[in-house]
């Protein structure tokens, strides 16, 4: 088997549901997800266990991880805000929780209703459930290239939250360009500094594509050694609470560029891409990305035939 070069979570069953403003039945939720298993990811982010009134959509959470087709190839992870949380992704027997952290404090009290560091300082009783339930937590840094209330993000501001999710034994961390506000260099800077401060955490990207520079950012994070991403497919997803932050980088977008470069996802393009198009003819106005539009390079046209010269 071929070694994989690039490790790709698909996290349209949480960051993509969670946009869309008419419920998607549970059953759907499933055969959407079962589908994407069979697509070669990985990870899969499958749910978000928050408050029903926070997320309608995702509100039928627990029935979701109950029905869907698991399989010991994919790793299952779900996104936690609160103990409660926990508590049901722990009954729901998902393999990984996600923690939900602002860089900024603006950010935090929209998401979260308190500052940065309120919430990291309440990630504590978190992380102790999950040590005691065996339950694997990373960790993430939304707006990490910019804030919609606060502009620029300092790197200092990040590597407070690393050092603290650090003592607290977390050794993930998700960078995410929530409002898509990063740029190439921006993402350079980000991670090389990180990652030089903190060898020890593996640092993964989540990209919107809300200024069409999601995939040159992951271009950038993988030249500073990023080889984890998110995706979601058919581009579907976005915060709901980070004013016109639509649009996560597209699955099929991101593993076609980085195969067309030599690189190995283990992801099926094919399946992905034929999952897309079904998305896009069910969600329409959530559903964006260039190969969904233009096709993979290797759809080749017929080559037209020489026509005779027309005499005037």
């Amino acid at each position: 088997m071929q070694e994989i070069d690039i490790n790709i979570t698909e996290v349209c069953p949480r960051d993509g549901f969670q946009s869309i403003n008419e419920f998607i039945p549970t059953e759907e939720k499933v055969e959407i997800i079962n589908n994407i298993i069979d697509c070669g990811f990985k990870q899969i982010e499958v749910t978000s266990f928050v408050h029903p009134k926070a997320i309608p959509q995702l509100r039928d959470a627990d029935e979701v991880l109950k029905n869907i087709k698991r399989s010991d190839k994919v790793k299952l992870r779900a996104l936690v805000p609160n103990v409660r949380g926990l508590e049901r992704a722990i009954d729901a027997g998902v393999d990984k929780v996600k923690l939900m952290l602002s860089a900024s404090d603006s950010h935090s009290i929209s998401n979260a209703n308190c500052k940065t560091i309120e919430a990291l300082q309440g990630f504590e009783s978190l992380v102790n459930l999950a040590d005691r339930s065996k339950m694997k937590v990373s960790g993430s840094i939304s707006v990490a290239f910019g804030c919609p209330y606060e502009g620029d993000v300092p790197l200092e501001r990040h590597i407070m939250i690393c050092e603290y999710y650090q003592s607290l034994g977390i050794n993930e961390i998700s960078l995410a360009d929530t409002t898509g506000m990063a740029n190439p260099i921006k993402t350079k800077e980000i991670v090389r500094g990180l990652k030089q401060l903190f060898p020890t955490i593996t640092f993964s990207l989540h990209l919107h594509n809300t200024r069409g520079m999601a995939f040159a950012n992951a271009f950038a994070g993988w030249q500073e050694g990023i080889i984890d991403f998110d995706s979601s497919i058919a581009g579907i997803g976005g915060c709901p609470y980070a004013p016109g932050a639509s649009g996560n980088i597209s699955s099929e977008d991101l593993i076609h560029g980085f195969e067309e470069m030599g690189l190995n996802t283990g992801v099926s393009i094919d399946k992905v891409l034929n999952l897309a198009q079904e998305l896009q003819k069910k969600y329409p106005e959530y559903s964006d990305s260039f190969i969904l539009k233009a096709g993979k390079c290797s759809d080749l046209q017929a080559a037209p035939t020489q026509q005779q010269k027309i005499v005037k």
